[in-house]
């Protein structure tokens, strides 16, 4: 029996959601990314080497698996080219065979990035982004003037395109730097550039996912960022451009709801993490936040920014686990917590005179005043490297996977960064469940 399965982050991103989909998909036909940009970042051990993708999914260091590069994805075509350079030299197949990318996303101009870098630079309210460009990209696909990768196939069109793009941006750029905008004659160049990169591996990939539901095949949804940041759920408008929660799935691989079988949310276990601007109600600072920070290897995979600590926080993951209907969640980064006395886990929020248990009963700024209410658990020492069963769980991390649970069932716990170092509940392609290591 053939499965479909989402995997999405279920807080602010940076969840390690590149381990559990290197996991899965030594059980997946097909591996699909549906939305986002290089905007993301999925760490990958390569023939023991640490290798970073922003726009490839991850299931490409797979032999033989196809990868699906979706309709709502924003292309930067020099990362790509990048990217598909760095795999080849570490003989990874980036063939058009086996990778392939939708008509119907959108091309990330040189102007999207110098506008998003602008924005970021001036004075005022600023909301973080990583400055590649992939805002203003959406923005453009808003106001029906952003460039497909479809649109590649006839270089006559390409004058008029140009003109859309510019007559909607140069405007905003000329405000915030003069002279900065490039001529038109530049942009056309770089969609020539665009269309050799790009064309090869462009293909309907609505019908490929369509026909490899029926034919059997187990698909994977990789999803990029997290629940937290999604442009409709998430702390708006400290959030992304695109739709990062499992629904997400459906319009960015070109498919209906019928075909998702299992959504699973990623979170780390008694912590999480934030990058950019923003509400972070469980944020803690100091030694124990520098502490976990350099143990995890807290900093973008993305930018290199140190990410911002908080304790985990149950109201919010208690919402992603609504949005976004997950059917179990995957644990990561517990080891992380080894040797620390107390893990204090967020169960609800004050906010001024009542005790708030809904994360959307709030918007983004009553978020800054809310004063979390904890519930204490106590810490393990124990290394958890080469514990292989839950039974076999310190009892004080039992207790705390028993409180997540309450949300959702905890169908993996990793305990280090390895592929080994992974406990698995319950296997969502599998038919039997066990509790061995992959």
């Amino acid at each position: 029996m053939s499965k479909k399965v989402v995997l999405i982050g279920a807080q602010w991103g940076d969840e390690g959601k590149g381990k559990v989909v290197d996991l899965y998909t030594e059980f997946a036909d097909i591996v699909v990314r549906y939305s986002g940009g290089s905007n993301a970042g999925h760490t990958l051990v390569v023939n023991g080497e640490k290798m970073i993708t922003h726009l490839v999914p991850s299931g490409i260091r797979k032999p033989g698996m196809k990868c699906i590069m979706g309709d709502d994805m924003a292309l930067d075509p020099d990362v790509f080219k990048e990217e598909t350079g760095a795999l080849r030299v570490r003989n990874i197949d980036v063939s058009p065979k086996r990778l392939f990318i939708s008509s119907e996303a959108h091309i990330v101009l040189s102007v999207c990035k110098l506008l998003d870098g602008l924005r970021e630079g001036a004075s005022g309210n600023r909301i973080g982004t990583t400055k590649r460009g992939i805002g203003p990209t959406y923005e453009l696909r808003a106001a029906r003037v952003g460039i497909r990768v479809g649109d590649l196939h006839d270089p006559r069109n390409f004058d008029g395109l140009v003109r859309g793009v510019y007559e909607k941006i140069a405007p905003e750029i000329d405000r915030l730097r003069r002279d900065a905008m490039p001529k038109c004659s530049e942009l056309v160049e770089e969609l020539s550039r665009a269309r050799e990169i790009f064309l090869p591996y462009v293909a309907n990939t609505s019908k490929m996912v369509e026909r490899a539901c029926k034919s059997g095949d187990n698909i994977l949804f990789e999803g990029a960022q997290g629940t937290l940041l999604d442009l409709t759920h998430g702390t708006y408008p400290f959030v992304t451009s695109s739709s990062t929660i499992a629904g997400g799935a459906c319009s960015g691989a070109g498919i209906g709801p019928t075909m998702i079988d299992e959504a699973v949310g990623v979170a780390k276990c008694g912590y999480m993490t934030r990058v950019g601007g923003g509400p972070f109600p469980t944020k803690i600072k100091g030694e124990l936040a520098e502490q976990i920070r350099k143990t995890g290897g807290e900093f973008g995979a993305t930018t290199g920014r140190p990410r911002d600590v908080g304790w985990m926080d149950l109201v919010a993951l208690e919402y992603a686990a609504r949005v976004n209907s997950l059917t179990g969640l995957a644990l990561t980064k517990l080891d992380v917590l080894r040797g620390i006395p107390v893990i204090p886990v967020c169960v609800a929020y004050k906010y001024k005179n009542w005790v708030v248990k809904d994360f959307d009963d709030l918007d983004a700024h009553d978020l800054e005043l809310v004063v979390p209410v904890y519930e204490e658990f106590l810490g393990f020492t124990e290394d958890l490297n080469r514990v292989c069963r839950r039974s076999d769980l310190p009892d004080n991390v039992k207790r705390l996977l028993g409180r997540v649970e309450e949300i959702a069932e905890v169908v993996l716990l990793s305990t280090g960064p390895k592929a080994e170092e992974t406990i698995v509940f319950r296997n969502p392609f599998a038919e039997v469940s066990d509790a061995r290591t992959f």
